[in-house]
């Protein structure tokens, strides 16, 4: 039978431990809240009246329902205000050796069957739990910030812990309406062992000038559907903790390079550039605290004012599949000529058909009128000749992602196409070069990499080769711009901004799964409600489809031949077994009912 826990104790009163002890409160459980100064408690108050406040301001809270909470929280300097709690829960900073001297205190404070929480992101629990006389009730419980707001609790169970310190734990996350996944002792747990090898990646391509910090943000807000650009977060985050738990994980997790922590983050750890708590840290801010970004000397020109000498009328656009009926659905709505060129007459026909029962379903949704409707089917020229793209001033190939075939197409419309049309290729995953260098103009190619579905998705890369010259980028600057569109810029590199960073991540969520460490729901779970990603890594890799994945990780393996970066063998097996997600009726779940 589970025990009741009637009052709880909260250890460090930062922003994670206020949060903590408002969760508890507002669920009608007592609060012995403490700190180690006077000055320390204080702020901790605070912050929670602060926030409690906040709530009552926004209708969220009754100013009665406020009091209550307040009167169920006690404040107190030292530990030994703890002698009574049924669970105490420690929050500070990301130090071993302060968290084991704590525990060795709460160890002697706290009554003999009190269960003893860390809520460490990364650091071992069971290292944390040795410097008890109590191991077996020791448990990580670990919230996610802003905890109030956070559904998800990491339970992280050591070879130890008891059966029955995880079932009360358990049934304690029910009492305060949070989803929790139970797991195992391991670097980084679920979250931060997938979410931090994606932000350390991120910083790397800062780093070496891939892209600017305002494009890889942009690119995975707009192109992955994510609440904040991987940069953004580290500074939410602290750059100090964010290099604490990638060198813990990195230590602690087999020395993985993915989780060696980037050389710039260890300088700005080292010049005080933290984040939004000291008012700067890739992103400047209006002070300490605030998420205000203001200009600085990194601010990114708007590509707006580069200077375009390509005057675009007339688009063609090559490729007949749903991409390239989604380009020439933008490209027309935009006000452009288009001159769409499939191969065959069927396809042509398929493809005209497609088009204009996308724009019939606009109309009907009340995004576009009638007018609109006729007016973009107006500018649509159909043909199954490339000759016909003689006169056009911009073409961008649509067709199957297999080089050789792009290549052909890109050979071919060299020689039909006049001097200084800008030819843009739509590859997610091929080398631009090798398709540019397939013309004798290799100046004028440029990738234009569109996402799936183009008239919905905001986002457009805009790759440049070694090769590709100025103006051809201001052009293709100027079309994004022109369709309404976000275009970020990257250099010619192996799945770009976002399929660079998006896969191996979905690449490390297979890992987990394979070493059985936690189920594909419990990772998706995880992600999406600690982290506030729309879709899990499995419902993610199951609507992109398992092979497109693993097509796209091989790539990315062949170019960096980073050890991390090898695609899972269980992505590999499901593959080959036709297991390939929704468009087979299953993947990692099954989707035939």
């Amino acid at each position: 039978m589970s025990r009741e826990i009637n009052t709880v104790g909260v250890v460090g009163l930062g922003t994670m431990g206020a949060g903590i002890v408002e969760v508890f409160a507002r669920s009608g459980i007592d609060v012995v809240a403490v700190e180690v100064t006077e000055e320390a408690v204080e702020r901790g108050q605070a912050t929670l009246v602060g926030s409690i406040d906040r709530a009552v301001a926004k209708g969220k809270l009754t100013p009665a329902a406020r009091d209550e909470i307040f009167a169920r929280v006690g404040f107190a300097v030292g530990f030994d205000a703890l002698h009574d709690v049924d669970l105490v829960i420690e929050a500070v900073p990301e130090q071993l050796p302060l968290k084991q001297r704590i525990f060795a205190e709460l160890d002697r404070v706290c009554k003999a069957d009190a269960i003893l929480a860390t809520n460490t992101s990364s650091l071992s629990v069971t290292e944390i739990s040795v410097a008890t006389s109590r191991p077996n009730q020791v448990i990580g419980v670990h919230f996610f910030n802003p905890a109030p707001v956070m559904k998800l609790v990491e339970i992280v169970r050591t070879v130890v812990t008891a059966p029955e310190v995880v079932a009360d734990v358990e049934a304690l996350c029910v009492r305060l309406g949070k989803t929790d996944v139970t797991i195992n002792d391991r670097a980084g747990f679920i979250a931060n062992a997938l979410l931090f090898g994606y932000l350390n990646q991120a910083v790397s391509m800062l780093e070496a000038r891939y892209a600017t910090r305002e494009d890889i943000d942009a690119a995975m807000r707009l192109g992955c559907g994510l609440p904040m650009g991987p940069l953004a977060l580290m500074d939410l985050i602290g750059i100090d903790t964010a290099y604490e738990i990638l060198d813990t994980m990195y230590r602690r997790g087999g020395r993985d390079r993915r989780h060696a922590p980037v050389p710039l983050i260890k300088q700005m750890v080292t010049a005080g550039l933290l984040g939004r708590k000291t008012g700067r840290g890739f992103y400047t801010y209006e002070g300490p605290g605030s998420p205000k970004v203001v200009a600085d000397e990194l601010t990114a020109p708007s590509a707006a004012a580069a200077p375009a000498s390509v005057q675009i009328g007339t688009i063609g656009v090559v490729g007949s599949g749903v991409m390239a009926r989604g380009i020439v659905e933008v490209v027309a709505r935009a006000g452009f000529d288009v001159v769409a060129v499939t191969r065959g007459e069927p396809k042509t026909t398929a493809l005209a058909e497609a088009v204009r029962g996308s724009l019939a379903k606009a109309v009907v949704k009340g995004k576009l009128t009638e007018d609109d409707q006729a007016a973009a089917l107006a500018r649509i020229t159909w043909s199954h000749r490339l000759e016909d793209l003689d006169d056009v001033d911009l073409v961008i190939e649509s067709v199957v992602e297999e080089l050789p075939v792009k290549k052909a197409v890109f050979a071919a419309l060299d020689e039909i196409c006049k001097p200084g049309v800008v030819l843009a290729t739509t590859t997610s995953s091929l080398p631009v070069i090798e398709i540019a260098m397939a013309t004798q103009r290799p100046a004028d190619v440029v990738g234009l990499h569109f996402f799936n579905p183009a008239p919905v998705m905001a986002l457009v890369e805009i790759v440049r080769t070694i090769r590709t010259a100025p103006e051809t980028t201001a052009a293709a600057d100027a079309l994004v711009t022109a369709l309404g569109k976000t275009g970020v810029h990257c250099a010619d590199r192996s799945g770009f901004i976002v399929n660079a960073l998006l896969f191996p991540y979905l690449n490390d969520a297979v890992r987990m799964l394979e070493a059985s460490y936690a189920s594909a729901d419990d990772i998706d779970y995880a992600m999406k409600l600690g982290c506030g990603y729309p879709m899990g890594p499995f419902e993610l890799l199951d609507t992109v489809g398992l092979d497109v994945a693993l097509a796209i990780q091989r790539e990315l393996y062949l170019e960096l031949r980073e050890p991390g970066f090898a695609p899972a063998p269980l992505l590999e097996h499901l593959v080959t077994a036709g297991y390939v997600g929704r468009k087979a009726g299953r993947g990692f779940r099954d989707h035939t009912h």
